[in-house]
């Protein structure tokens, strides 16, 4: 497998995208896309699947409220139930009205939670970790086209022409 690369930077994100879209056209599978800011529309064109994070959120959601359900009938009718203001303290369904701000405020900390964490455990974001960009340029004002030579079975002059026709400022291999 080839570690070669070729870079197409661009001035506007309008114009990389239709690279993006002649690159993939002609059959150039691109590996990824730097950009100071998100492109809005980048992901299906550069093949992106689609997040599955909402998913993720779902289930911690679920998990949240039951903790929450479980935190109420635990504390307040099985281990040591109290009379309340009159409200009967045997079942958890009679009470259930008063414990929903609690159960809402749990479900929405532990999907929220659970999702941060599954993100930075899903792009490998952690403490200590070194950045790695192919050029500083793109955190500032330019984008960049990031196309691995070893996934492809275009020409890299046929790749180098279609970057060049559609407007990169620059071209290079690494």
């Amino acid at each position: 497998m080839s570690t070669k690369e070729i870079h197409g930077l661009f001035a506007d994100e309008e114009v990389l995208k239709a690279s993006a879209k002649a690159l993939v056209k002609k059959g150039v599978h691109i590996k990824d896309v730097f950009s100071p800011f998100p492109i809005h529309g980048i992901d299906p064109i550069i093949g992106v699947p689609p997040t599955r994070l909402h998913i993720a959120g779902f289930i911690y959601g679920l998990v949240g409220m039951s903790l929450a359900l479980f935190m109420f009938w635990f504390t307040l009718i099985m281990d040591w139930p109290m009379n309340i203001g009159g409200k009967p303290n045997f079942s958890l369904l009679e009470n259930l009205p008063a414990f929903i701000p609690v159960t809402f405020e749990m479900t929405v900390f532990c999907a929220a939670h659970g999702m941060a964490v599954t993100y930075f455990i899903r792009n490998t974001i952690y403490p200590g970790k070194k950045n790695w960009n192919p050029d500083l340029r793109t955190t500032d004002d330019k984008f960049l086209i990031q196309i691995d030579l070893g996934e492809n079975s275009v020409s890299v002059e046929e790749i180098e022409a279609i970057l060049k026709e559609t407007g990169a400022e620059e071209i290079t291999q690494k």
